[in-house]
């Protein structure tokens, strides 16, 4: 778990802001989560036999016995949430959310165990044009960022039915080569044999492209609308590469299944994932409700940016307002006020704590502003302040305090 220190919020903030406009485009509503929820709604939806539950999740006893755990996704508590609420009785709903997640996982560039996301859901609509309108979604954000190099992969896991033919199949092949399996895999064999696909072990690569396929057991009515999904993504000219292995580490999905992949960071990682989950509602009690949703990280994404070379804010001041003198440090923190109130989001650091000409000037070189505002004794007495430029050659100006902020509006583009 890490800290994001002061240098590093603006860019942040930028990101989140960015993805924040991009979802309210499309309509989406914010719902906020606890971080906490009980063990049981995650062994439930997630599975037991995943490595989130059987190895990362962080859990514990509350004072009263219960068994809590800090949330490893948003999905299960969205659906909880809007279940608890009423939110899926005769109505649709677009949601979305961020914050953090928890996974005990070993920590690497763009992972940590404190990590942040934020996630969509769709809730009540179970056509192929909610897939990809949440597809079309993930584009705009990289499209709005400057996110280039990400490749979308798509696949289809079929209704359960489906998979349930699909599972005894890909069983009974296994069972045949079943020397050649690893210790997780053999472990997985009876209780989740598709979460087998998705073994990133190299040694396990081969056996797996050789395994049967999936999209060889879908039924007719998640063919059609795989088919229907692929002619919208066609139609929209966004470009996607179908995966058959694509299987998602988590065990509510159906249907649909998405990445956005990319090896920028070193091995292909991936920085966005999603699918429908048709039969979560009904499996934690609630009513048959067709569903999809994505979540993506927030700090791999912002590696990528910068990997990428994608110019992001700092949150340097613009101004430095340089005091000195009784009657300058009382006018001039006054005068900052008027300031901040004619330029909404002008950022104004005033001295504190007095200070030569010098030493202020020193801080005010070290705090990044683009420039010195100084007002002393005469400076109050005249009605004027002594603008300077910090970061150009340009020649120092005396400005009369009423004109200050019309010319500080002109120079940072603010007015």
């Amino acid at each position: 778990m890490n800290d994001i220190l002061p240098g590093e919020t603006a860019a942040w903030q930028y990101l989140e802001d960015t993805l924040r406009e991009v979802v309210h485009a499309y309509g989406y509503q914010e719902i906020r989560l606890p971080l906490l929820e009980k063990t049981e709604l995650f062994k439930r939806s997630i599975g037991e036999v995943t490595d989130i539950v059987e190895k990362e999740m962080y859990s514990f006893n509350d004072r009263n016995g219960d068994s809590l755990t800090l949330r490893p996704e948003g999905t299960a508590s969205c659906v909880r949430a809007c279940m608890e609420h009423g939110l899926l009785h005769n109505q649709v709903q677009r949601l979305w959310y961020a914050g953090p997640m928890f996974r005990h996982e070993r920590p690497q560039k763009g992972r940590y165990r404190q990590f942040h996301q934020i996630g969509v859901e769709a809730f009540g609509m179970d056509g192929p044009d909610i897939d990809a309108e949440m597809i079309f979604m993930t584009a705009r954000m990289w499209e709005k960022l400057g996110l280039q190099g990400a490749l979308l992969q798509i696949n289809s896991l079929g209704t359960l039915a489906a998979r349930a033919d699909y599972r005894a199949a890909l069983v009974a092949w296994l069972r045949g080569h079943e020397a050649a399996l690893d210790e997780d895999s053999r472990r997985r064999l009876e209780s989740n044999p598709l979460r087998i696909l998705d073994s990133k072990n190299p040694e396990m690569q081969s056996l797996i492209e050789a395994a049967p396929r999936l999209p060889d057991y879908l039924d007719e009515e998640s063919r059609v609308h795989f088919s229907a999904l692929c002619a919208l993504l066609d139609k929209a000219g966004l470009r996607y590469e179908v995966n058959p292995r694509l299987v998602r580490g988590l065990d509510y999905y159906s249907k649909t299944v998405f990445e956005w992949v990319t090896d920028q960071l070193g091995a292909q990682g991936t920085i966005c994932a999603g699918g429908r989950y048709d039969g979560l509602v009904e499996f934690l009690g609630g009513k048959s409700t067709p569903a999809f949703g994505f979540a993506l990280g927030l700090e791999r994404l912002l590696a990528l940016l910068q990997a990428g070379g994608v110019a992001l804010p700092e949150s340097l001041p613009h101004v430095y307002l340089v005091l000195n003198g009784d009657r300058g440090v009382q006018d001039g923190m006054v005068f900052a006020e008027s300031l901040r109130a004619a330029l909404p989001g002008l950022r104004l650091l005033s001295n504190c704590g007095n200070g030569s000409f010098k030493s202020q000037f020193k801080r005010a070189d070290k705090s990044g502003a683009a420039f010195a505002l100084v007002m002393g004794d005469a400076e109050a007495q005249q009605g004027t302040v002594l603008l300077k430029p910090l970061r150009s050659k340009s020649e120092q100006e005396v400005v009369p305090v009423q004109d200050v902020s019309g010319r500080l509006g002109e120079l940072l583009e603010m007015g």
